[in-house]
């Protein structure tokens, strides 16, 4: 049954992203693969309402964004408060990392994300 709350435009939109991961985006990737053995089901791009997550675990209800220079101005930034309002208004919780952060400390973001994902995560993911 198809998602009706998600225009044709977005659901195009998510594919075409998919197939063009940027750098940072492919490194969290396949950080977030990672946790894929102790139940993390991580998606790329999913559309959920008008927005597309660059990563969510649907049914942790968690979104992983990686975030590059468009989100540093003041368009960006206020699109990302927007985007994040409806986000948790749907129960998500959403963890914001640039792409700095992913590419230069990627031991960090992993813990981080680890941490929160921890309460879905099966025994043994350390």
């Amino acid at each position: 049954m198809p998602h009706t709350n998600i225009t044709p435009k977005t659901r195009e939109q998510a594919r075409r992203l998919r197939r063009e991961l940027t750098k940072a985006e492919a490194a969290m990737w396949n950080m977030l693969r990672d946790l894929r053995p102790y139940g993390a089901r991580f998606r790329r791009e999913t559309p959920i309402g008008p927005y597309i997550a660059d990563f969510a675990w649907l049914s942790a209800r968690l979104i992983i964004e990686v975030d590059g220079d468009s989100h540093e101005t003041d368009h960006g930034r206020l699109h990302d408060i927007e985007r994040d309002a409806f986000l948790h208004r749907q129960g998500f919780k959403v963890l914001r990392f640039d792409n700095d952060q992913v590419l230069d400390g990627p031991d960090h973001v992993f813990i981080q994300i680890q941490n929160q994902a921890a309460p879905f995560l099966k025994e043994g993911s350390a």
